[in-house]
């Protein structure tokens, strides 16, 4: 069997994670809990300063780039397009890209790398001080037809949606490669944003594969769960929409498949959605039935739910492939 390659596109960015006892320190730095804020390279060097003396855990991050990331630990041959700078946390990021088995296509500039301070408290909740830097110097002019010639799937991370021409640009070379399109849609609230972009986009048929989760969903149709599922199925090949505890929902060519969650002890929600789409798309890439496929996009969700941060050690992987072979060997 040819497992097909998935090329990504995404911020590229720095995840510096850190795990609160209580929300003190995100009371003194007026982070709103639970929340994602894009903070200036002033305020992300006060946050720093202030989180020190905390252990950390860095990682290269970023929505698409975490899905890729996934999609390489389980063999299959990916690549990410992405914009660093040409400093210590770029080269950070590039070599743990390589580290991975992931190809990095990345541009760079003399702006500093993009960096987020994810905190995370004993409830499992984020709180995100995302500083993009470099990450958002990525423009259509970056892109040429080379760069996405030999991939199956091209897969896009909804941050990107604030940059219309680049996305366009991306949709339309992918297309002409002949890649079908996937895109999460990362967050409600940049669905509120740019709805009526993505809609546009859903409309016109540009996107074949769209992963959402309930808020996101709703933010976008304004309906519930199901009614959404069938909205967006109408306006793409394939819909998910996830509902957290109660698993996840997909629709191709009329049929719904409903997908049951594993049990999981929550530590931290990071990656969550990023490893349902690895999971999902290495699936579908190994040919797998759409059951199977969401079934082990659930596997991978409920893992990385299990640690702190979107990374697993080589030890969780071992146990998760064993996990995917089962479900591969099942009719």
């Amino acid at each position: 069997m040819t497992t097909k390659k998935v090329l990504g596109i995404g911020n590229a960015l720095v995840d510096n994670m850190i795990r609160l006892e209580d929300e003190a320190l995100l009371i003194q730095l007026e982070l709103p809990k639970g929340s994602m804020q894009l903070v200036d390279t002033g305020r992300s060097s006060a946050v720093a300063e202030a989180s020190a003396h905390l252990s950390n855990l860095r990682s290269s991050g970023g929505s698409a780039a975490n899905t890729i990331h996934g999609l390489a630990r389980l063999g299959v041959e990916t690549a990410f397009i992405g914009h660093v700078g040409e400093d210590e946390t770029g080269d950070f990021f590039k070599e743990d890209m390589i580290a991975a088995g992931i190809k990095p296509l990345l541009f760079s500039s003399k702006t500093a790398s993009g960096l987020a301070h994810a905190f995370v408290t004993k409830d499992g909740e984020r709180t995100f001080a995302t500083c993009l830097g470099a990450a958002i110097e990525l423009s259509e002019s970056h892109l040429k037809e080379d760069l996405f010639k030999g991939y199956d799937y091209f897969y896009i991370e909804g941050y990107l949606v604030q940059n219309k021409p680049l996305l366009k640009k991306a949709i339309k070379l992918a297309a002409q490669s002949g890649a079908k399109i996937a895109i999460d849609l990362a967050s409600y609230n940049v669905v509120e944003e740019q709805r009526e972009f993505l809609l546009e986009l859903l409309n016109n048929k540009n996107i074949d594969l769209v992963f959402a989760n309930e808020e996101e969903a709703k933010a976008l149709t304004r309906l519930k769960p199901r009614e959404a599922l069938d909205f967006i199925a109408d306006r793409c090949e394939t819909a998910i929409v996830k509902i957290g505890k109660e698993g996840s929902l997909i629709k191709y060519q009329g049929k719904v498949y409903p997908i049951d969650p594993i049990k999981a002890n929550a530590i931290d929600t990071t990656g969550a959605g990023d490893m349902y789409a690895a999971g999902f798309l290495y699936g579908i890439s190994r040919q797998l039935s759409l059951t199977q496929a969401g079934q082990i996009g659930s596997l991978l969700a409920g893992n990385v739910i299990e640690v702190i941060g979107a990374k697993m050690e080589p030890d969780k992987w071992e146990k998760i492939k064993k996990e995917i072979s089962k479900i591969e060997a099942a009719l």
